[in-house]
């Protein structure tokens, strides 16, 4: 079996507050192949976009990486230097993030931010960076690459701003893309394109991605794998197709459930109760206890682990009891 391209393993982060360490996210484990699209989704505060910026190496104090490893390609990463990682991030791993105004320099030509950020992890002269950085404005779909390049950033629509951004996460050919909510900001038709855009780099390049959104329309569309965050742990990672068609764990359920069907069959759409519980009143047991319809006892003093069922992982005491019992709680359901 190939080596993943990204490994983590039981990585774990805090936060120091005046009131205690509050855990933003707890010993989440997670494999990405090569040319793998995983969507990591869940409600705000479920902890996806701290994934995130905990595998670049970007939590700021007063958060931490208190536990756990991150692998790229066989070496870890967690415990780098900060030099040695700020060549990691843009190099080996490159960032899409939600609003391009964020990634781009308002004051400095789109042709300026490729050819620097080229020249900076390849070894290309000038004019060759300005001829990459125009082939990959044409690769990402920019019409008129030739004449757009020298452009500013306020001169593009937010899809083509987007689409730069993109061509900026290409530029050294990294092995591995953090794409933190890149369609949020963008209309429902240019939200397609980027989403067969990121589609296809996948296949042409082999490049694997991290996908973080709430929108599970857009993790249908996109992802090969789906994990799904709560409280700052994955509940349940399989196969898109199984977690989107016939999902495990009831928090997931309810994600699925609240996705509007074009058949219409459906008289109202599945309601969660509650909300995400703040980091610093995280329930003991299962996180999920006070918002779930199957809740039992076990669910409110012992944290449910990640169970193998077939191809997807699921934490939750429905599935980790014995047999017998399961197959009660089954019919039950």
């Amino acid at each position: 079996m190939s080596v993943p391209v990204l490994s983590v393993r039981n990585l774990t982060v805090e936060f120091m507050a005046r009131r205690g360490t509050l855990r933003a996210l707890d010993a989440i484990s997670f494999d990405i192949a090569r040319g793998e699209v995983l969507g990591v989704v869940g409600e705000s505060g479920a902890g996806k976009s701290v994934t995130g910026s905990a595998i670049i190496g970007l939590i700021d104090p007063p958060g931490r990486i208190a536990g756990g490893e991150v692998v790229l390609s066989g070496e870890r990463i967690d415990n780098l230097p900060p030099d040695a990682m700020r060549k990691v991030r843009g190099k080996r791993i490159g960032m899409i993030f939600q609003d391009p105004l964020t990634s781009l320099n308002p004051l400095y030509r789109i042709s300026e931010q490729l050819i620097e950020t080229i020249r900076t992890h390849t070894d290309l002269n000038a004019a060759d960076a300005r001829k990459r950085a125009i082939a990959l404005l044409d690769e990402v779909g920019i019409p008129a690459p030739e004449r757009r390049i020298d452009g500013y950033p306020h001169e593009f629509s937010g899809g083509m701003r987007q689409r730069v951004v993109i061509a900026l996460a290409l530029c050294a050919e990294p092995e591995f893309i953090i794409a933190d909510e890149p369609t949020t900001a963008l209309d429902v038709s240019v939200q397609a394109q980027i989403i067969a855009l990121i589609r296809r780099l996948c296949k042409e390049r082999g490049t694997s991605v991290m996908l973080v959104t709430h929108d599970m329309g857009v993790i249908a569309e996109t992802a090969d794998r789906v994990a799904v965050m709560y409280a700052g742990r994955i509940v349940e990672i399989g196969p898109v197709r199984d977690v989107v068609k016939q999902p495990l764990h009831p928090y997931a359920k309810g994600l699925m459930g609240a996705i509007p069907s074009l058949e219409g069959d459906a008289e109202r759409l599945v309601q969660i109760p509650g909300a995400m519980p703040r980091l610093s009143a995280i329930p003991p047991g299962c996180a999920f206890n006070p918002r779930c319809e199957k809740v039992f006892a076990r669910c409110h003093v012992e944290r449910p682990e990640l169970v193998q069922l077939g191809d997807r992982k699921v934490a939750c005491h429905l599935y980790d009891q014995p047999q017998s019992a399961r197959d009660k709680a089954e019919i039950a359901a």
